[in-house]
């Protein structure tokens, strides 16, 4: 009778031993808490991804105004907005995507960017970057008399994000930028001559430019500059220079124009202190955006989930 109660006694031990092997996940896996990380600690937040770091463009555009306005509107206090270049974003997203890393950007359509890479914006519920933009041209108080003919074909001027993006591409690719807007040009007499009509060839009046270094601008200028000077026999001059001295050129009269003021928003404040000493021709692309960017692999949608 000892021996029987003995056995059963060592029975419910072994049991017991064995259930609380199989709790704690005598094997090395089954009992380890999974949270979804490799080391069994807490997913990390988009945030800690990318250290709270937006990766931004030069500290004149517009762009960067806005995105410092949603860092405080969407009370994302523990971010940083990077200053740098348009060239030294895409060279940072390129990076990323390569390594399939998440990335957070200051962005903007039209850019071939999105053309080579599968990019989603993120939704912007409080709407700090604004409804669509339109790229206008801006030229000094004065140029229809004195230039009637660059007057014309800038009022003419006209194009879509498509036919912006196909200069970009070629841009981008390691092309000239002359050369791959003499390439469009070429590739695009319609348009051209659409442009052109009924305006009047010089010979050899001096016009110039302002633009900023970003991709879009570079493109566009570069293509009026081959029209004005291989259709319409000006002397083109275009300089690349930072947003405000674009908009003090053409207000203070040193430049004749810019095809590259972004509005409403982008360059509003721009637009603000100069806007009696300009004359607006209008946009000559619209539909145009800005906000923050991602690739699309990255789980955010929303400029909420970065809180």
């Amino acid at each position: 009778m000892k021996t029987k109660k003995m056995w059963l006694m060592l029975s419910l031990v072994a049991i017991l031993v064995l259930s609380a092997c199989g709790q704690s996940g005598g094997d090395g896996t089954e009992g380890t808490p999974d949270n979804g990380s490799e080391n069994g600690g807490a997913t990390s937040s988009i945030g800690e991804q990318v250290k709270h770091e937006i990766i931004g463009i030069d500290p004149g555009a517009g762009i960067m105004k806005a995105t410092a306005a949603a860092i405080e509107e969407y009370e994302l206090t523990d971010w940083t907005l990077i200053e740098g270049s348009g060239a030294a974003m895409t060279a940072t997203l390129d990076k990323a995507i390569k390594n399939e890393e998440p990335i957070i950007i200051t962005g903007w359509t039209p850019h071939w960017m999105f053309a080579k890479y599968d990019l989603k914006y993120l939704d912007d519920p409080k709407n700090v970057f604004g409804e669509a933009e339109e790229i206008h041209t801006v030229v000094r108080l004065g140029l229809q008399e004195d230039h009637p003919e660059a007057y014309q074909f800038l009022s003419n001027f006209k194009w879509t994000d498509a036919d912006m993006g196909e200069i970009m591409t070629a841009i981008q690719e390691g092309e000239d930028p002359e050369a791959a807007a003499k390439a469009w040009a070429d590739n695009n007499t319609a348009k051209v001559d659409e442009w052109i009509e009924g305006v009047q060839p010089v010979d050899g009046k001096n016009f110039k430019f302002s633009y900023v270094a970003w991709d879009s601008e570079i493109a566009s200028t570069n293509l009026l500059k081959v029209i004005m000077e291989e259709k319409l026999g000006f002397k083109v001059d275009a300089l690349q220079v930072e947003a405000g001295p674009m908009w003090t050129g053409v207000a203070n009269g040193d430049v004749d124009a810019t095809v590259a003021a972004w509005l409403p928003l982008t360059h509003a404040d721009y637009w603000d202190k100069f806007k009696d000493q300009v004359e607006d021709l209008g946009a000559n692309m619209e539909g145009v955006k800005t906000g923050l960017v991602v690739p699309a692999y990255v789980e955010a949608t929303s400029i909420e989930d970065l809180k």
